[in-house]
């Protein structure tokens, strides 16, 4: 959760720098490709 957490607000500060040069920037498809370690161990989307 943290991960994602953070590359969602990496992202929001990339578009407040992007703004004036493209005002219809857009973060699109924010997700956990693979996950490792915790309580279910391994995942991968299919």
């Amino acid at each position: 959760m943290e991960a994602l957490t953070a590359v969602a607000v990496a992202g929001l500060t990339v578009i407040d720098m992007v703004k004036a040069l493209d005002p219809s920037a857009a973060i699109c498809d924010v997700r956990v490709e693979t996950k490792s370690g915790g309580r279910n161990g391994e995942w991968v989307r299919d």
